[in-house]
């Protein structure tokens, strides 16, 4: 066996290092949330939550020798929202086989993994654009979104505060074309001209992307759209010091550990509760650890209710029976005391569809999906996919993935990745990050 390199080692370091981060900040979620019923805080549960979360934190490694690739960067968010579960299952309130809902999340995970770290072969594609057929088609990227802002101001633009928008959000009324057009633009294709124009040595027209995704914030009155520029500013920062993986890892390690930073200064009186929970529920919980409670919701929830059977997929209800008129976010609101909870494949794909012990193969569809993805941005350099697709993490940690394929532009950045011109990134021309190569 081929020793690791000194690359692979100081990354397996930091990917460790991230667990820790986790299992730190996954104890004091416990705490300071148990007050919604869905969590009970017992410090006795700290072993017993260690020894839970081993095995899956001893595979860590494959992170550190899986090549970087559209599939990395979700497989790494999922594996940290599969520890989560793990973690918290262990102080679950909620009545269900939890032996069940561990092993079929690992299982499911390792599906996944399997198609979205390593199905990595090139397609051949026979369209491809040129760099001026490229350029017209960001400024008619550009162009569309100044009319979706538009027309989705006539519907609705208030500027509010974070703590405010649920006063307002569940009266949003969109016609079902707008609601698609901003989901792709705000998603998928606005960051892709983000990194088009880095690639392009154009960083006024790269800012304009991230101004225009500002002007979306007071249309939807998302937390997601509020924090998306900061989110691509973020990780084309990351991108300019690290390689990719390594940047994959300190999207998430490091908000995390801020969080777990403020924990000492809170016991010491440094800062108030209100100022930690303001950073810590935002970004330790709400971030981090809900897309691993929404698995213990829908675990509990579809051990005592019919399974969907794909009908949640809104092409599907109108040709088979389903027992849920409503969304499962909704339902999921008015049985349980934390508000709407979307969810990831694992959890809408998986254990609604078909139930905990058939999950596993729904995660390995799912993955062979994010595969065939892979498959059609090879040749493009890691960071260009690490901004154009970065959004998408933070979606489809959130929202299941035929969701995201149609609502939230996953389809259309896919096709965007295979038809784009390699020879813009070839010898002698900007980098993604801005710099000559």
């Amino acid at each position: 066996m081929k020793a690791p390199t000194h690359s692979e080692t100081a990354l397996l370091a930091l990917v460790y290092l991230h667990v820790a981060a986790c299992c730190v900040s996954l104890f004091y979620v416990t705490f300071h949330y148990s007050g919604y019923q869905i969590l009970k805080y017992d410090a006795a549960q700290l072993l017993p939550a260690l020894l839970t979360v081993a095995p899956l934190a001893a595979s860590a490694f494959v992170f550190a020798w899986a090549p970087f690739s559209f599939g990395y960067l979700l497989g790494f968010g999922f594996y940290t929202m599969i520890l989560g579960y793990l973690w918290l299952s262990r102080s679950s309130t909620l009545d269900y086989d939890h032996t069940l809902g561990n092993i079929s999340a690992v299982v499911s995970l390792v599906a996944f993994l399997a198609p979205a770290l390593f199905m990595t072969a090139p397609i051949e594609h026979p369209l491809r654009l040129s760099k001026v057929g490229l350029e017209r088609l960001l400024l008619l990227v550009l162009a569309v979104s100044l009319l979706v802002i538009i027309v989705g101001a006539f519907f609705n633009f208030r500027l509010v505060g974070m703590a405010d928008i649920y006063a307002f959000r569940g009266q949003l009324e969109f016609p079902a074309f707008l609601r698609y057009a901003m989901g792709n633009w705000v998603n998928a294709l606005l960051p892709f001209a983000f990194a088009c124009y880095l690639v392009l040595g154009k960083p006024l027209r790269a800012f304009a992307t991230l101004v225009l995704l500002c002007l979306f914030y007071p249309i939807t009155l998302t937390k997601l759209t509020l924090f998306a520029p900061f989110w691509l500013a973020f990780l084309w920062l990351l991108g300019r010091f690290f390689e990719a993986r390594v940047a994959v890892v300190l999207s998430l390690l490091l908000p995390l550990l801020i969080g777990d930073g403020l924990l000492p200064l809170l016991a010491s009186g440094v800062i108030s509760h209100d100022h930690f929970i303001g950073y810590f529920g935002t970004i330790n919980f709400r971030m981090m650890a809900v897309p691993s409670i929404a698995l213990d919701l829908y675990n509990d929830f579809f051990s005592r209710h019919e399974l969907t059977h794909f009908c949640q997929i809104q092409i599907l209800k109108q040709f088979v029976a389903c027992p849920y008129n409503e969304y499962l976010s909704v339902i999921m609101s008015r049985v349980y005391n934390l508000g709407a909870v979307n969810a990831s494949l694992f959890a809408t794909e998986g254990i609604a569809s078909v139930g905990p012990k058939l999950a596993p193969l729904s995660a390995l569809a799912c993955g062979m999906v994010i595969g065939l993805a892979n498959r059609l941005s090879a040749g493009l350099p890691p960071r260009f996919i690490l901004l154009s697709g970065g959004l998408l993490l933070q979606i489809l940690l959130n929202v299941p993935l035929t969701t995201s394929l149609l609502s939230n532009g996953a389809a259309v950045l896919f096709l965007l990745w295979s038809i784009m011109p390699r020879e813009i990134f070839e010898q002698g021309q900007t980098s993604v990050d801005g710099r000559r190569t």
